[in-house]
């Protein structure tokens, strides 16, 4: 039977069932009973209590309707949006700012590196190591001893060429005194002739007379002829002498010389038994042990001089357009953190470093990849901040060139006016060699005898 059979009972039903219709509805999807259902059934704790409604969730039904905004809603968005497009606008603004003023005149790498003069300190004659003065990382004076050798074999080379110093000023001595021989007997042979001469002169007209016989007058004659040949001998004679002499002092013969060079040679080396160093700084790279034999030449230890030191800092050839010689630089270093070392630009080296390498690159080969070069800048720095912070060769830093001012050079036009590095430690060694060689001479020279 259908509702339509019996309305009664439909609507009996209908009535009966009306509290419950919407019951889902409102328990779900609204969180809250039917009325009716509240008026009959008290409200549980599960869905009165508010940590419930907190737990389920709300779910949009087909009756819900998402709320439209409003215009307060839609201004503020737009106020957000234009606060970040002026915030990317405004650091837009300041990076260009910063390229324009600060980026653009300013050149910088961190490819620098300290550099300085390395003095290699070696040995001037061979001999054993009989002492070593200093360690790495010592203070070195100039005219220090660094290294001591055996002064026997230096000793024996001196006295050698004392004796042969002696030796070539008695032969130029008798040299002389044989040229002074020569013009005596020069005057001897003259003093004949002219006797023969006379004697003959005064023979000769007496054959006229028949008071001499002419065998007298023929020997007088053949006495001229004898007498005159041996006058040109002796004239001879006398100027091969002359020759040897050259009318020169002992000091100026060329014996005397070669001899007295070797004898300055010979002192040289004995006083240089004590290898000295010739600037101010400090030792490293020791290599020389006592009791070692070492040659001519060869490396015994390094003097670094750190008060002068410099910049190589390699800029890529994109960053030499207005790189000029006299721009300030500004330097730091990891060793000083934020400590800033000011310079100036040196110079520009003459080549990259691929050109000075040990093998270049041959680019002519076929197989070829450009490669952005690097050229060296030598920076110069302030002596004083280079006292205060001392810095050691090979250290990297950050160099920073201010481009600013492009009317300097590029290159240099003069010439260096002083010698870069000088020392006067040796000077007195050749003065003491030379009295001591005087003094050979003046003792081995024959004394003067006349004119």
């Amino acid at each position: 039977m259908n509702e339509r059979d019996n309305p009664g009972t439909g609507a009996a039903a209908e009535g009966s069932t009306a509290p419950y219709k919407y019951e889902y509805k409102y328990k779900y999807l609204y969180q809250q009973q039917s009325p009716d259902a509240s008026e009959t059934e008290p409200p549980t704790k599960a869905a009165s209590s508010p940590a419930a409604k907190d737990a389920e969730p709300v779910s949009a039904g087909p009756e819900a309707k998402t709320p439209e905004p409003t215009e307060k809603g839609k201004g503020k968005k737009r106020g957000v949006l234009l606060v970040i497009a002026l915030i990317f606008i405004l650091a837009g603004l300041a990076w260009y700012l910063y390229y324009l003023f600060v980026l653009s005149v300013h050149e910088t790498t961190d490819d620098a590196y300290v550099n300085g003069d390395m003095v290699t300190i070696s040995s001037r004659t061979n001999g054993t190591v009989v002492e070593v003065g200093v360690e790495d990382t010592d203070r070195v004076v100039a005219g220090q001893v660094l290294v001591r050798l055996d002064p026997v074999d230096a000793k024996i080379s001196l006295l050698n060429a004392e004796g042969q110093l002696g030796q070539a000023v008695r032969n130029a001595s008798q040299q002389i005194e044989q040229a002074r021989q020569a013009d005596a007997a020069v005057a001897q042979r003259r003093a004949e002739y002219q006797q023969r001469l006379s004697e003959y002169q005064r023979r000769h007209p007496l054959l006229a007379e028949h008071a001499v016989s002419r065998e007298d007058v023929d020997n007088g004659r053949r006495a001229v002829d004898a007498a005159r040949a041996a006058l040109a001998q002796a004239e001879y004679s006398a100027a091969a002498a002359r020759a040897q002499v050259n009318g020169s002092k002992i000091t100026d013969f060329p014996s005397v010389i070669q001899a007295r060079a070797q004898f300055l040679s010979a002192w040289v080396n004995h006083f240089n038994d004590a290898i000295i160093s010739p600037i101010d700084g400090y030792a490293a790279r020791r290599q020389v042990q006592v009791g070692q034999r070492v040659q001519a030449g060869q490396t015994l230890l390094t003097v670094v001089p750190l008060r002068d030191l410099w910049i190589d800092a390699n800029f890529k050839e994109t960053q030499l357009k207005n790189i000029r010689i006299g721009q300030p630089v500004k330097i730091t270093t990891d060793q000083y953190g934020d400590q800033v070392f000011h310079g100036k630009v040196a110079g520009l080296d003459a080549g990259t470093g691929a050109a000075f390498a040990l093998l270049p690159a041959e680019n002519a080969t076929g197989n070829w990849i450009k490669v952005v070069q690097r050229l060296p800048v030598r920076v110069e720095l302030d002596a004083d901040e280079l006292a205060k912070h001392p810095l050691r060769i090979g250290l990297s830093t950050y160099t920073t060139i201010d481009t600013h001012d492009t009317e300097g050079k590029v290159l240099a036009t003069v010439p260096r006016a002083k010698p870069l590095l000088s020392t006067d430690v040796y000077q007195h060694e050749l003065q003491h060699a030379d009295q001591a060689a005087d003094a050979i001479i003046q003792a081995n020279a024959a004394p003067v005898t006349g004119n």
